[in-house]
């Protein structure tokens, strides 16, 4: 009978872990799910904002009646790397 008793004393045991084990993953679930919706709205906004950046670039060279060729060169490697980030943004936001 007291083998019983003890195979119950360790069954009870590991049902106790387990269930600490299962509320502290919630709690970690609930702090990433936290963290996941604070960096979509970061990325968000950084996507706005890179949006915005790449229309006014494009009215800036719209308006300027001509630029040297260094000049159009370092806008034309601006602008493709907000395309890049506005991609990778797309990318992230996609998964």
């Amino acid at each position: 009978m007291s083998s019983l008793t003890e195979y119950i004393t360790t069954i009870n045991t590991r049902l106790q872990q387990l269930l600490k084990q299962h509320e502290h993953l919630q709690k970690e679930n609930a702090s990433q799910a936290a963290r996941i919706r604070a960096m979509e709205t970061q990325l968000q906004n950084s996507i706005e904002t890179a949006e915005t950046l790449v229309q006014q670039n494009l009215l800036l060279k719209a308006s300027v009646t001509e630029m040297n060729p260094t000049d159009k060169k370092a806008l034309e490697q601006k602008i493709q790397h907000y395309i890049k980030n506005i991609d990778r943004c797309i990318a992230i936001l996609s998964q």
